[in-house]
């Protein structure tokens, strides 16, 4: 019974902001929306190395319980001992049994159990759909609706399904819009700033050349003048 327990086909809903005057509107997710994203965020929890599963039981648009993929408690994580199915190459939809963790679909049902919680009637939000496995431990549990967002490879949970009257639901996780933004505040030109010059330093003239000193004429040798009354001997 797709629905059952919840507006499935609710739409968003955009209500004013409380305490702003009217005009922006906030755009709320629909219920299915709301759920799966929880849904995606117990998958965080995960530490399998091949695909990281959340899962929410849901009724009355309350959650009963909530669990993700993982060994049992106590033991080493696969991102600590590492990967049973990859070891042995096992395609995915395929030989269930052989991996160290169990499904979040089968944690949550377990959580309900342990705390008495029941379950009877309520939807399940799961990021991925049902293995033969989970789908069988669901119906009998009494889980009436089945939502997920991604699919998983085993065509055999899906005859299962169907054969119990049950129809899974694809419930897209919602993008978040982003906040708005103000808008940017213009910011006014800066005036030009003139450059300060340096003051230049005077050019130091070349010191004047001396001009040069004539050469002293040279000194001639004195003639000595003849003795008088005779000639020289």
């Amino acid at each position: 019974m797709p629905g059952y327990g919840v507006d499935a086909g609710e739409p968003a809903v955009s209500l004013p902001v409380p305490g702003e005057a009217a005009g922006p509107l906030v755009s709320r997710p629909s219920w299915d929306e709301y759920f799966m994203t929880i849904a995606e965020q117990v998958a965080e929890r995960s530490t399998c190395l091949r695909r990281r599963t959340g899962a929410v039981l849901v009724k009355d648009k309350r959650i009963l319980a909530t669990g993700y993929n993982g060994v049992p408690a106590g033991l080493p994580h696969c991102d600590q001992a590492g990967c049973l199915r990859e070891r042995r190459a096992v395609p995915s939809g395929s030989n269930h049994e052989l991996c160290r963790g169990i499904h979040a679909e089968q944690n949550a049902v377990i959580q309900a159990a342990r705390h008495g919680i029941a379950i009877d009637g309520a939807v399940v939000y799961c990021t991925h759909s049902p293995c033969v496995l989970c789908a069988k431990i669901l119906l009998n549990a009494g889980v009436v609706d089945f939502a997920y967002c991604r699919e998983y490879p085993d065509p055999l949970s899906a005859e299962l399904l169907a054969e119990a009257g049950i129809t899974p639901r694809v419930v897209p996780v919602p993008t978040v819009p982003a906040a708005p933004t103000a808008p940017p505040v213009p910011v006014a030109p800066a005036a030009p700033v003139p450059l300060a010059s340096a003051p230049t330093a005077p050019v130091a003239s070349a010191a004047p050349v001396a001009p040069p000193v004539p050469p002293a004429p040279a000194a001639s040798a004195p003639t000595v003048p003849p003795m008088p009354g005779g000639s020289a001997k």
